[in-house]
């Protein structure tokens, strides 16, 4: 099992976590939003983290809440990445923004996979695959797309949510890209209908929420549905193939994504490697867990 955390993410820092909170900085901005994994105490207490924030979420129910400001900050900003694969880089920008359900747009510790999602797109085009083909499904605001396409990937990117979808293409904009397919319907329809149609790709992409709905109102439950999930993802793998799995839920470890690789992707078995995704806090020897994986590929 790997522990994969993000190693030179310079507009994004964890400065402390605890108490079911996390204080972390995105660009310039400081911010403490709800974090349920974080059930230690932190290294600094309350009173100097709002010292240092400019903002808070503040929960009103479990999906949503309100941003309490203690200094001024806009409610939309920018931070950049680049990616990296040996002597191959690319720049990304992503416009963030407060939301009402504590998210900002953006997933730092998908950091990792990002890279992954580039190398392995460079490694199959210099193996002689002029455009490998991708898919990304619950692909949010699209910064494993960008990923993708910076690469030279011909990438799909679904999202049942249309506002996100939208937001994704705000971020290709702004990284300079274009010519990523964008589909707004629920993602085990689609993978469904891509197997009847006999689709293949060369990479695919999943990162589904615990629970969620589809375009149509079609309800998503991580234990009940990711199996029949990964069944229809493996009909789409090609014989050159990468993937990208990943799940945030209190409880579900690696070695369920384990047993899966080994049921339904065995003749990748060489390139399979599964474990956990975290951040390092800056502010003390603290680690933050934020979710387990599962990768094929280089």
């Amino acid at each position: 099992m790997q522990l994969l955390h993000p190693e030179y993410f310079t507009d994004y820092e964890l400065l402390d976590c605890g108490d079911y909170l996390k204080l972390e900085r995105f660009g310039k901005y400081i911010l403490i939003r709800p974090e349920p994994q974080a059930v230690w105490s932190p290294a600094m207490n309350l009173t100097e983290w709002r010292k240092k924030a400019h903002v808070e979420f503040v929960a009103k129910s479990s999906s949503s809440g309100s941003w309490k400001f203690y200094r001024d900050m806009p409610e939309q900003w920018k931070v950049g990445y680049t990616l990296k694969s040996g002597k191959e880089s690319s720049d990304l920008l992503f416009r963030l923004g407060l939301t009402s359900f504590k998210h900002v747009g953006l997933f730092p510790e998908q950091s990792v996979n990002w890279d992954f999602i580039y190398k392995n797109i460079h490694s199959q085009k210099e193996s002689g695959l002029a455009t490998p083909k991708v898919l990304n499904l619950f692909a949010y605001t699209g910064a494993a797309s960008l990923a993708a396409r910076a690469a030279g990937a011909d990438i799909t990117h679904l999202d049942s949510i249309k506002q996100v979808v939208n937001w994704s293409r705000e971020n290709m904009e702004l990284s300079g890209l274009k010519d990523i397919r964008w589909v707004v319907e629920d993602a085990l329809t689609f993978v469904k209908r891509e197997v009847k149609r006999g689709k293949k790709y060369n990479g695919i992409i999943l990162d589904p929420p615990a629970y969620g709905h589809g375009t149509n109102g079609e309800k998503w439950k991580l234990e009940d549905m990711i199996n029949e999930m990964i069944q229809g993802v493996a009909q789409l793998a090609d014989e050159r193939f990468f993937l990208v799995l990943n799940t945030y839920s209190l409880g579900f470890s690696s070695l369920i994504l384990e047993n899966f690789m080994n049921q339904k992707f065995k003749k990748y078995k060489k390139t399979t490697s599964t474990g956990e995704l975290y951040l390092n806090s800056t502010g003390s020897d603290i680690v933050l867990p934020l979710g387990v994986f599962a990768r094929i590929g280089v």
